[in-house]
Order: C-alpha cells, then structure tokens, then sequence
C-alpha cells in the first residue's frame, strides 16, 4: 500500500457509520468515472468541466521529458536558479513537492516589496538573476500578483541585456489572456488541462513544471501516484480516499474544523496544501471544513475543542508508536504523490456530503473587486482608532477599540467568538523579513481559547479567503500590516507593489466586515521592533 489510515476512538464510529453510504452510492468509481451527477444538479455543470485531476497523471507523463530536456538546457547555459510567480494552487503544491524533494525552488507568491526584491536579487547561495529562470504560472492567465511578478521580472531581465524570452517559462490554461500574449511574444509556454481547477492541480503542468525545471524527479512523483490510483478508484471500505472523507466530513454533529499535524512524516509543508484544498474546496453556502495547521505543541491539542477533527501525517516507522497515544485521531501515512491523490478525491467526496459544489470558488472575486476598486479610486488611507507603541489601530466596530490598548482590542476581538468560531490572523508582510509572525498563532490560540489560524497575505486569499466570506459566519480577523520604506513600481501599472499590497488587505478587511465579520487590522510602522509589542499582546 502507499498510501495508509488508521483511527482512533469515536472517529472509527464515525467512519463505519458513514462508509456504507459512500460504498452504496458508487462514489469512488464514479469520480474515477468522471460522473459529473455525484454533486447533485446545481453543481452538475460546474463538475463536468472540473473532473481532469482524476486522469492527471496519464494527461501528465508526456511533460516529463519536455521539462526535463529545458532543464538540462537551462542548467548547459548557467541557469539554475528557478523562482516560481503563482498564487493558490500554482504555488503551494510546487512548495510541498520542491521541499520534500529538498531541492531549492524560490516562491513568490507575495506582493509584499522587499519580498519581490529578494526574488529578483536572488543570494550568493543560489545565484542572482543572471542565473535565473523565472515560471509564471497563472490558471486564469490574469492574476493579478502573476502578472505583476511577470512584468517585474520582464524589466529586470532587459536591464541586464538578456532577453527575457529565454529566461521566462510561462504555465497556463489554453487560450487564456496570458496563453495568447505569451505565445504572439514568443514566450515558452507550457498549457496545462483546462478540466482541472487550480486547487487540484498538484500533478499537472503547474506542479510539475516549476519543480521538474528545479530538479526534482517529477517522473518519480508521478509513480507514486499513479500506484495509488487503484485503491481509491473502487468502493470499497478499504479504499482510503473514502475512509479519509468519511473521517474528515461525516458524524453528527460535525467536527467542522481539521486540526493538521506534522509528526515525523518525510513530507515537509504538507498542511499548507491541503489547507488550501479543503477550505476552497467546502467553505461554502455557509458549511465548509476548516484546516486549521498545528505544531504537535499546539494548544489546541490540548484543549481538544469538540468541533477539531485532528489528523496526524505520519511515516509509517513511528505509525505504530503514536496510534496507541493518539485517542481519536486520524493516522495517515504514505508517499507524496499518494497524499496528493488521497486528499484530492477525499476532498471531492466530503463536498458531496456536505451537499456542496467543490469545485466553484464564489466568493474569491468579491476581494479582488474590492482591491481593483481601491486602487483605482486611491483613496486616503482611513485614519487610525489609535496609535500606541508605533502600532496603528483600526477596527470595524469601534467598540473594539474602546480600551485604547492592543490587549484590550484583543480580548474585545476575541469577546465575539462563538462557541464554535475561530479566529484568522493573517499577515500583509515580508514574510522573510519577519518569519517569526507565523508564531502569534499559537499565543492567539492560547489566549483566545479557541483554533485559530494564519495566513501569509495575499497569498491565503486564493486559498482559505473562501472559506471565510462563503463558510460558516463564526470567525473573527486580525490583520497585520506592516509599513516600509521599501516599494517597488510595476512596470506598466498606475500603482506600486506597496500600493497593491495595502490595497489586497484593505479590500478584504472591507468584504469581511460587509459581511458582518469582526476585523481589527494592526499596522506596524517599525516592524521588527513591534512584533515584539504584538506578541506581548497577545500574551
């Protein structure tokens, strides 16, 4: 087997009170099947058109030598360097598979200045831009980040005297805007199936090309889920696919949110996949199944909220070892290519229990509408409820500022949780100038008593941005934000990296709020010294 489960406590009830259903209704070989009906009539025309990740690794062999031979092309000509400008699926599965294989890939998925500038200068360690190749992949062709990255590189690229067609791959849907403007300037483009959506892509041209082109062995990866493919095509109480859904979607009442732990397994980043799949994928029409990402020292695990389903990803050498400490928890183990099939089709499958579409994204655009709206009106940045410590305060609710301190805008956030919300703290920063950021999630845990989250800004708003305007109103939002010196012009655009960052957090904290979510936005002026301030805060 290469891909393996186990459970625990009352989620093995759960599991065997669910599974019958699944094996009655041919769920399992109708995906495999491509039986667009399993989602019911309003999500029929939707799945018709969305079910290619099921064929991707046959559609998906041919690629292998095409990226292989760029490659050693590229590597003949001293280009070795390779960063990846995507968002959402076209970058989070390229990160799991590139550090798992522990082959250096740069990711830009930010807006952030200071992080594009790293992206173009590059180190001494991997080589600047005059090594470097750069793939942009975009599904739609018109992200905005995408393209922006694209453009910037364009720039950089003609500044050195090397002509950016040999030095930029593009990755896209056929016929796309960025299809037919790359193909007319001559650009290499590879097209990836246009029956896939972005957050099942993992195995397509978008995962495959920026890692094969980076050196890992995509051959070998595809392997792995092809052997794989057989267990979760039948319906059978065997098929892992199907226990996994049953496990992750199933019992009454629901265990809405789905703690994620990383325990040993050889899978580096994992989590942050499919935290990406899961909530784009089900958070929805007001239901949806919350990944919330944990340390194995999280609070949460020993809090043990009754609405957190936790699953452990683990190697199978210590399998045996933790399952007889882990009452209630859901095991898995397996190969990446295994996890990256598992997961897709368990996530399909839990969309169909929870009677929603999985595969429709409807409240992704409403933020970048509202971003689009900002920067093209340019308004003056709304004044502060108040300033201390060089932290700028601002709220949707001016109750919660009233104390005038952070920890008290804190607790009054944390005040208008439910019994069963969570809190999304989501950072518009460098986050390698800042890295430590990512550890407030733990002390929100802690304080606010309940699973919270975290987002790097705006990449999480192609991935978990839908689950918090279409999922279940329970949630309650801390942004951070950062000002600096630093900002960089997009060539061919009326606004700046600064610009659109500020603009991506404003838009969003707007949506929210029109939908009647809590949202306290922090905004450090000297950053590397306040974050201290905010950890102590949250304290």
């Amino acid at each position: 087997m290469t891909f393996d489960i186990h459970l625990t406590g009352h989620v093995k009830a759960v599991v065997a009170e669910t599974l019958p259903g699944l094996i009655a209704d041919l769920v399992a070989s109708g995906i495999t099947a491509g039986d667009a009906t399993l989602w019911g009539p309003a999500a029929e025309a939707e799945a018709s058109k969305r079910l290619g990740w099921v064929q991707a690794v046959t559609v998906s062999r041919p690629l292998v030598p095409e990226i292989e031979a760029l490659r050693a092309d590229l590597v003949a000509k001293g280009v070795t360097r390779v960063v990846l400008a995507g968002m959402g699926g076209s970058s989070l599965a390229p990160e799991v598979i590139a550090q798992t294989a522990g082959v250096p890939l740069v990711i830009l998925d930010s807006t952030a200045p200071g992080q594009v500038l790293a992206a173009l200068d590059g180190d001494a360690e991997s080589g600047g831009l005059q090594q470097t190749v750069l793939v942009v992949s975009s599904k739609s062709g018109s992200t905005v980040e995408t393209d922006s990255a694209k453009r910037t590189f364009e720039a950089a690229f003609r500044d050195l005297g090397i002509d950016p067609l040999e030095r930029i791959v593009v990755v896209t849907d056929p016929g796309s805007p960025l299809d037919v403007a790359a193909r007319a300037d001559g650009y290499r483009v590879f097209n990836a199936d246009p029956t896939v959506g972005g957050r099942y892509s993992a195995l397509t041209a978008f995962g495959l090309v920026p890692t094969g082109l980076a050196g890992v062995d995509i051959g070998e990866l595809l392997d792995e889920a092809d052997a794989t493919l057989l267990e979760v095509a039948i319906d059978s109480p065997d098929n892992p696919a199907l226990v996994l859904a049953a496990a992750i979607a199933g019992g009454s009442p629901r265990r809405d949110k789905l703690g994620l732990v990383t325990d040993g397994t050889h899978i580096v980043g994992l989590p942050d996949w499919i935290e990406q799949l899961v909530a784009e994928s089900t958070g929805k029409e007001g239901t949806g199944i919350l990944p919330v990402v944990l340390l194995p020292v999280s609070p949460e695990l020993e809090a043990r909220p009754a609405d957190l389903q936790i699953v452990r990803l683990v190697d199978e050498a210590n399998r045996f070892h933790l399952f007889e400490h882990h009452e209630g928890e859901v095991l898995v183990s397996g190969s990446l290519g295994a996890q990256l099939i598992v997961w897709e089709y368990a996530t399909a499958i839990a969309g169909r229990m929870l009677g929603i579409d999985p595969f429709d994204q409807p409240d992704v655009e409403s933020a970048k509408i509202a971003t689009r709206g900002l920067l093209d009106a340019r308004p003056e940045p709304t004044a502060p409820a108040f300033t201390v410590d060089g932290v700028e305060v601002r709220v949707s609710d001016p109750e919660l500022a009233a104390s005038g301190t952070i920890a008290g805008v804190l607790d009054a956030l944390w005040s208008r949780l439910d019994a069963d919300g969570y809190v999304s703290v989501q950072a518009y920063v460098d986050r390698l100038r800042l890295p430590q950021l990512q550890g407030l999630r733990e002390l929100v845990a802690a304080d606010s008593g309940r699973p919270a989250t975290f987002g790097w800004g705006p990449r999480f708003l192609h991935s978990t941005g839908q689950y918090h305007k279409g999922g279940p109103a329970n949630g309650v939002f801390l942004q951070i934000l950062e000002q600096t010196e630093v900002d960089l012009e997009i060539p061919g655009r009326p606004f700046t990296f600064g610009q659109l960052i500020q603009a991506q957090a404003a838009g969003d904290a707007s949506v929210l709020a029109d939908h009647g979510r809590p949202v306290v936005t922090l905004t450090l002026t000297d950053p590397l010294v306040e974050v201290l301030t905010l950890f102590e805060a949250a304290q």
